[in-house]
C-alpha cells in the first residue's frame, strides 16, 4: 500500500489537539458522574467506537493507494501564432488602462492557459516582425511579451496582411511541410484598423491550409484620442485623431477563415471565450505512453467512518443517572 501523502507537522498537532479535547472531555465527565454519585460506564462503551472512526479518516486523508491498473497518457499540442497589433492607436485609452496594456494582460492568460504548446509572437504595424519564433519555452515568451509597446515597429498605419503573411509563411514552412498534422492556429490582436492592401488572397491561402484564424479586437466602438507625448495626436488639419474599433474587418477575416470574432470593449473581455475556442481544436498527439498507476482508495475508509459517526450520534447512552 502506497500514501498520498505521510504524516506531516499539521497532521500530528491536529491529532494531538483531538486527543486533548477529549481527555479533557473525560475528566470532566468524570467530575460530573463523581458529583452526582453516578457512573460513565456509556463512556467506555463508546471509546473504540470513536476511536475507530477517527482513526478511518485520518486513514482516508493520507489517501491509501493499492492495486494498479495502466492509463494511457496522450501529450496533445497546439501550434499557436500570436499577431499583435502594436500601431499608435493601440495606446488609445478608450479601453482601460490602454489597448496595449489590456492586451498583454490578457496574453498572460493564453499563456498560462496554453503552457504545454508551442508559442510565438509577432508583433506589426505598417510591416510584421517575428518577435520570438514557436516555442515551448514560456518564460522566454513572458519576457517578450513584457517588453513589447507601440514604438517597438515603424508606424506608418496598420496593414492586418502583413502579420498573417509572416505567420502562413513560418507555419507552412516547418513542421506542416515535413507532413506532420498538427493543429495551427493564429490569434489576431488589433483593433482592426486596416490602411493597407487587401488580405484577400492570404485569407485564401490561410484557409486552404487549414490554419485557424482567430481574431480579439481590442477597443470601442466610440472610440478615443491618441497620446502622443504630452498632448494627443492631430491631423494635418489640426484635428484630433479618434481612432475607433473597426470589428466588421476583424469579423471578415475569422468567418472567412473558418476561425471566430472576439472582443475586448469596455465591459466586455471575451479572452474566456478564445481560450475555449482554442480548447476546442484538436492538437496533435505529439506523445502517448502507457503507465502503471495505483488508484487512491480513500473512499473505502471514509464511507465506514462515516457510518461509525451516523451509528454514535443516533444510537445515545446514558453517561449520569440520577
Amino acid at each position: 500500500m502506497t500514501w498520498f501523502k505521510g504524516l506531516e507537522t499539521i497532521e500530528f498537532i491536529f491529532i494531538a489537539l483531538i486527543f486533548l479535547a477529549y481527555l479533557g472531555y473525560f475528566f470532566r465527565l468524570k467530575f460530573i458522574s463523581g458529583f452526582f454519585k453516578s457512573t460513565n460506564a456509556g463512556f467506555y462503551k463508546k471509546l473504540p467506537l470513536r476511536v475507530l472512526y477517527l482513526t478511518l479518516i485520518f486513514i482516508s486523508l493520507l489517501g491509501p493507494s493499492f492495486g494498479s491498473q495502466t492509463r494511457e497518457i496522450k501529450v496533445i499540442g497546439k501550434d499557436i501564432y500570436l499577431a499583435v497589433d502594436l500601431s499608435k492607436s493601440m495606446d488609445c485609452q478608450d479601453v482601460n488602462p490602454s489597448r496595449i496594456r489590456k492586451v498583454k494582460n490578457e496574453i498572460k492568460r493564453l499563456l498560462d492557459e496554453f503552457n504545454s504548446d508551442r508559442m510565438g509572437l509577432i508583433i506589426f504595424s505598417s510591416e510584421a516582425f517575428v518577435q520570438c519564433p514557436l516555442t515551448y519555452d514560456q518564460s522566454a515568451l513572458s519576457m517578450f511579451i513584457e517588453t513589447i509597446h507601440t514604438g517597438l515597429v515603424p508606424n506608418a498605419g496598420t496593414e492586418l496582411k502583413e502579420p498573417l503573411e509572416l505567420a502562413h509563411d513560418k507555419m507552412t514552412s516547418g513542421d506542416k511541410a515535413s507532413g506532420k498534422n498538427q493543429a495551427q492556429i493564429i490569434v489576431l490582436i488589433s483593433d482592426g484598423e486596416d490602411f493597407g492592401k487587401n488580405a484577400e488572397n492570404i485569407v485564401r491561402k490561410i484557409k486552404k491550409d487549414g490554419i485557424k484564424l482567430f481574431c480579439l479586437g481590442v477597443g470601442t466602438e466610440k472610440g478615443g484620442p491618441i497620446p502622443s507625448g504630452s498632448r494627443n495626436l492631430i491631423d494635418d488639419q489640426g484635428k484630433e485623431v479618434i481612432t475607433k474599433l473597426n470589428r466588421e474587418a476583424l469579423k471578415r477575416l475569422s468567418i472567412e477563415t473558418g476561425g471566430k470574432y472576439f472582443e475586448i470593449s469596455k465591459g466586455l473581455n471575451e479572452t474566456g471565450k478564445l481560450i475555449n475556442a482554442i480548447n476546442g481544436i484538436e492538437g496533435e498527439l505529439q506523445d502517448s505512453r502507457q503507465v502503471d498507476a495505483s488508484s487512491n482508495k480513500y473512499i473505502f475508509f471514509l464511507l465506514p467512518a462515516l457510518f461509525l459517526v451516523l451509528l454514535d450520534v443516533f444510537f445515545t447512552s446514558r453517561t449520569i443517572k440520577i
